[in-house]
Order: C-alpha cells, then sequence, then structure tokens
C-alpha cells in the first residue's frame, strides 16, 4: 500500500472513530435525560424573550426520553397552554401553574380555584410571588408595586386562603422568589395545613439566597429544594457548581431537585442544560444516582405522580 492509500485509510479510521465517539456522546446524553422531569421551564408564547416555544421544546424534551415539563409564566397562567402541547405533542407529561403576580391580581385565590378546573387538569403548580414580590422589588431596588405575603411575621389572610385551596385540590405549592424568611412562613404553615407537595424555589438564586441551615429547615418542615442550572450562567451568575454539591451533601439528595429554569435566549436549550448540569454535578462526585433521584424521583413526587 503506498503514501497515499495509508492516508487515505488513515482519515477513513479517523472519520469513523469521530463518528463512533459523536454517536456515544449522544447515546449517553439520552441517556442522562431518560425519565427526567424538568418541573422549572420558561418558554414561548411569553411577553418576555424566550428561546423556544413551548411545543418545539416539548418535542426536543420527548425526542431526548425525557418524562415531563413544567411551563411556568411570571404573568399568567399556563394551564390551557399545558393542554394544548399535550394535544400536539402526545406522549410527554406536560404541566402548567400559576404565578401570583400582579397581573393575576397578586395574592388570589378565586385565580387559583380558576386554574384548578381548566379542562384537562393540567395546572399543577402555584408559586408564590416571583418577579412582582415584595422581596424581589426590593432586592432590585425598584420603586413600584410589589405584592406582600407576610406583614410583622405571620402569613398574610389571602396566603393561607391559598395554601388550603393547594392542599384541597392536592397541589405543588412553590414559594417563589420571597426571602427566605417568608420562605420558611410558607412551607412551615402549608405542612401544617396538610400540603403535600411543597418546593423551595431556586433556593440559591440572588434573590432568595437561602443559607444551608434554613434549607435544611425547609426540608425538615416537608419542602423539596430545588438547584437550577441558570444561576450559574452569565457574568452576573451567583452560584457555582461546588456550591450546590456542597448544599446537596449537606442537606441530602432525597430532598432535592434539580431544574434548568431556561429558556432565556443567551443560555442553552432545556435539555442541553440539564446534561451540562448533570455532568457539572458528576464531576464534583454527586452519584448518578443521587442525580436521577433529584432529577426524575423526587420531581415526580412533587407533582404528586407515580
Amino acid at each position: 500500500m503506498n503514501l497515499k492509500s495509508w492516508q487515505r485509510s488513515g482519515r477513513r479510521l479517523i472519520w469513523i472513530g469521530l463518528c463512533f465517539s459523536l454517536f456515544a456522546v449522544a447515546a449517553h446524553a439520552q441517556a442522562d435525560l431518560d425519565g427526567v422531569i424538568d418541573i422549572h421551564v420558561h418558554s414561548g408564547p411569553d411577553s418576555t424573550p424566550r428561546s423556544i416555544d413551548a411545543i418545539d421544546l416539548a418535542r426536543l424534551a420527548k425526542q431526548r426520553g425525557m418524562r415531563g415539563l413544567v411551563l411556568k409564566n411570571h404573568y399568567e397562567s399556563t394551564a390551557a397552554l399545558a393542554y394544548v402541547v399535550r394535544q400536539v405533542v402526545p406522549g410527554i407529561e406536560i404541566f402548567g401553574g400559576i404565578d401570583l403576580n400582579l397581573t393575576v391580581g397578586g395574592i388570589n385565590p378565586a385565580a387559583v380555584e380558576r386554574m384548578t378546573i381548566m379542562k384537562g387538569g393540567y395546572g399543577k403548580v402555584v408559586w408564590m410571588p416571583t418577579f412582582d414580590n415584595e422581596n424581589q422589588v426590593k432586592f432590585s431596588k425598584e420603586n413600584r408595586p410589589y405584592v406582600s405575603v407576610s406583614k410583622d411575621g405571620h402569613l398574610l389572610p389571602e396566603v393561607e386562603q391559598v395554601i388550603d385551596i393547594v392542599a384541597k385540590h392536592q397541589l405543588t405549592l412553590e414559594t417563589g422568589h420571597s426571602s427566605p424568611a417568608d420562605g420558611l412562613l410558607i412551607v412551615r404553615e402549608a405542612h401544617k395545613r396538610g400540603v403535600q407537595h411543597i418546593v423551595v424555589t431556586h433556593a440559591m438564586a440572588s434573590v432568595v439566597r437561602m443559607t444551608i441551615p434554613q434549607m435544611q429547615q425547609a426540608a425538615r418542615d416537608g419542602a423539596f429544594i430545588e438547584f437550577v442550572y441558570s444561576s450559574t450562567l452569565g457574568p452576573d451568575h451567583v452560584v457555582e457548581i461546588p456550591d450546590f454539591a456542597k448544599a446537596i451533601r449537606a442537606i441530602g439528595p432525597a430532598y432535592c431537585i434539580l431544574s434548568s429554569d431556561l429558556g432565556q435566549p443567551t443560555n442553552p436549550l432545556h435539555p442541553d442544560g440539564l446534561a451540562l448540569f448533570f455532568q457539572a454535578l458528576l464531576k464534583e462526585g454527586i452519584s448518578r444516582a443521587d442525580i436521577d433521584l433529584m432529577s426524575k424521583t423526587n420531581p415526580a413526587k412533587a407533582l404528586g405522580l407515580q
């Protein structure tokens, strides 16, 4: 065999090896996401720019083997959107919810009740206020109306009403962008009133910033602690992957959930972000079994699924 033949053969072998490697990486990424439920998904249509619409995201997530998504919009209920997406993309579990910001009347029991009777019954999650939360507005140093959840260390009566509705309909209650003190009040009262599914929303994100002892207390009071990949991204990110790993070990994976909180145009798409998140945690010594627990089993429990 002459030199050119050897070179051609070498190039073919390199090409075959590269294709095999790419196939292996793709298969590994697929396996990473089999059965995963992302409970914190931003998508279009929205009044805020998003990287992908809900239908295309559902198709992508299904292709990647994911079990389900929870669609989140800060300003309107996504229960109807979840129904539509399920009609277009069968074979993946899509849920919605309502975020109690000013656009739905703030802490509005009537809005929550209305969501529960939306056709399909896919409105599963109630978030306490996020961007209109008193804690968020003050954190952002904005001068505008906001929604309070407590006064003088006590939850407002309308918050307690919402908690009762959540308990009655076996929904999932999330703390939103509440302060750590308010978040703990919400978790404690929800547990007391019989709410079975409670989540501390992105507990280490900049606007919340719960300490490890506070997260441990919330877990003792019956809540899952959510960690989101988006908190590690961008020039102003506030959390490093080792911070998450330390918190997970301190709290215990049995009480933690891994989510994306993606959908921002400059960030990875949700399945890609989750795969990167899991790989980074593996490098920090978090086991595959624990990642599966936090991304598959615990989100299903938090939504009241089998």
